[in-house]
């Protein structure tokens, strides 16, 4: 589309910006970066917010706004304002006078890549009021990229539900007018814009090597051992790896082989419970710890680089790493490490954890190579076909379950919100393993089909790549999702951080009470009663989510 076929608020302001308009559609060659630009609010987070303002001279940047934004430019970034001015649809300003601000905030702030504004009130219905998404896409359609490659600043909860229901990250900056429940329900929170683009670039600088490994890596051992969704967000930095290494074995436990089995880049697999890591572990068994070992060094490694989450420890496996022979090892240790660690790796909290493992392989050396995107993937050849008898692709998959129950979605709320997608027109499937197949039932009853326990990882993989949007709480499904690019409305109990455990860089609404009592406590069993974080999701909150993802009832997409 011609800039002249646009619709006048949805693009570069002529007055602003003269550059050559890029081709509609396209998208910016693939590079191994996080983010290709930065999206900005306008009032409150660029700049000091006067309500329906139509006159420049009342324009004040917020403290430290030129210089923050000059970093980003100086990094490459392309840098958009996407703003809500429904001052247009009401009649306090005219859209001269809005482009009159913008002239002036560009006059202080410097130029700015394109401007996307959404014109409509809340009563207009339009998809490009934040939260809806429509003006993440736009920005991302102007500058050439895609949503996913993008990260948005903004100051109230609209702005971070906008970015997170496109794919994009989204940094919320609390000013006086953001409401305590926006802030925690935030998963990415700065101090002020300043602090938001220091923590961008970061970011972006730490999944880049500063320098390869000093000899060729023929043999890496790369370790994840947890449950399949901790697997499967280590995906990204276990390709890194294999970009860098002929070839990669992997350690894992029970809980995460059928995960591991679906990872590109691995080319043989040790499968051994680490009792240090597994939940519920029996007592150290000594023989099995040096077989262990015995086992490890036979794989004849010349680098082993050890993931884990941010509540773990990798210093015991370490020293078996080091009694098996390993020279080179690399870990992520706040923990002294003596000299168990050849890379002792340090990650900031709030870290999403397929970047925090980048960050790893980064460290030691190794990053994704051009062209694949920093985000979960899965074998192709590892997924079976869909099972036939599920009906056509479009389906809506709803996964209460979860294997700590703090997490899972209460089979009373899993209920009512089938019943209320059924009524919406949505074909629901719901889905769970042998061990769930009453709560499976029982949730189905209200309108929907019952798989559970019909079938393995690979197959619910299967499943979930043809849905149009998967409903499901912090576990591993939701992780299967975001590998096949399947947008999740997000049941996600608090009990870990959603900065770090959210469905990574895929469309997604979240849903329940994100400062419920049990934030922050890891407890994998509900510890506060009537599991408060998920009992009050409204089902008619996850029709009108499937809406704001563009996902409609009769499987549309």
């Amino acid at each position: 589309m011609r800039q002249d076929q646009e619709d006048p608020y949805q693009r570069r302001s002529a007055q602003v910006y003269a550059a050559a308009d890029r081709a509609a559609g396209s998208v910016a060659s693939p590079r191994a970066v996080l983010y290709d630009a930065v999206l900005l609010d306008r009032d409150g987070t660029l700049i000091e917010d006067v309500p329906y303002n139509g006159d420049p001279e009342k324009v004040r940047p917020v403290p430290g706004a030129r210089a923050a934004l000059d970093r980003l430019r100086a990094a490459g970034l392309r840098l958009a304002v996407v703003t809500n001015q429904s001052g247009l649809a009401r009649g306090y300003f005219t859209g001269e006078q809005m482009w009159a601000v913008h002239a002036r905030v560009e006059e202080l702030l410097g130029r700015f890549d394109a401007w996307l504004v959404c014109p409509h009130d809340d009563a207009d219905g339009c998809d490009c009021r934040k939260p809806a998404p429509g003006l993440v896409y736009a920005a991302a359609r102007e500058l050439g990229t895609t949503p996913s490659r993008c990260v948005l600043v903004g100051d109230i909860g609209r702005d971070v539900g906008a970015a997170m229901a496109a794919g994009a990250a989204g940094v919320l900056v609390p000013t006086p007018v953001t409401r305590p429940e926006e802030v925690a329900a935030a998963g990415w929170v700065a101090t002020d814009l300043p602090a938001a683009v220091a923590e961008i670039l970061r970011r972006q600088q730490a999944v880049q090597p500063s320098t390869p490994p000093t000899e060729p890596v023929r043999t890496a051992l790369v370790v994840r051992s947890d449950s399949a969704g901790d697997v499967l967000v280590t995906g990204p930095a276990i390709r890194a790896v294999a970009a860098g290494a002929e070839r990669v074995v992997l350690l894992c436990g029970p809980r995460g082989r059928a995960a591991a089995n679906l990872l590109p880049g691995v080319d043989e697999i040790i499968e051994h419970p680490l009792p240090w890591i597994d939940p519920a572990p029996g007592p150290v068994d000594p023989e099995a710890m040096r077989s262990l070992s015995t086992r490890l060094g036979a794989v004849g490694a010349d680098q082993a680089v050890v993931f884990t989450s941010f509540h773990q420890s990798a210093l015991p496996l370490a020293l078996l790493l080091r009694m098996a022979g390993i020279n080179r090892i690399a870990a992520i240790s706040d923990d002294y490490p003596g000299s168990l660690l050849d890379i002792r790796h340090r990650v900031p909290v709030g870290v999403p954890e397929p970047e925090r493992a980048l960050s790893l392989a980064a460290a030691a050396g190794h990053r994704l190579p051009d062209g694949d995107e920093p985000v979960l993937r899965l074998r192709r050849d590892a997924v079976p076909p869909r099972p036939a008898d599920v009906g056509d692709p479009g389906y809506v998959v709803l996964h209460p379950g979860s294997a700590a129950s703090s997490r899972a979605c209460p089979p009373e709320v899993a209920t009512r919100i089938v019943g209320a997608l059924a009524d919406a027109g949505h074909r629901v499937l719901v889905t769970g393993g042998p061990d769930e197949r009453a709560v499976t039932a029982r949730v189905a009853a209200a309108g929907g089909t019952d798989l559970g326990g019909r079938t393995d990882l690979a197959g619910l993989a299967a499943i979930v790549a043809d849905a149009s949007a998967v409903v499901v709480g912090n576990t591993g499904p939701a992780h299967l999702a975001a590998a096949a690019g399947v947008p999740v409305v997000s049941l996600f109990a608090p009990t870990v951080p959603f900065g770090q455990w959210g469905p990574y860089r895929v469309p997604t609404v979240r849903l329940g009470d994100a400062a419920a009592p049990c934030r922050d406590t890891r407890a994998a069993s509900c510890p506060v009663p009537g599991h408060p974080c998920l009992s009050g999701v409204d089902p008619g909150d996850v029709v009108n989510a499937l809406r704001t993802l563009a996902v409609s009832g009769g499987g549309g997409r």
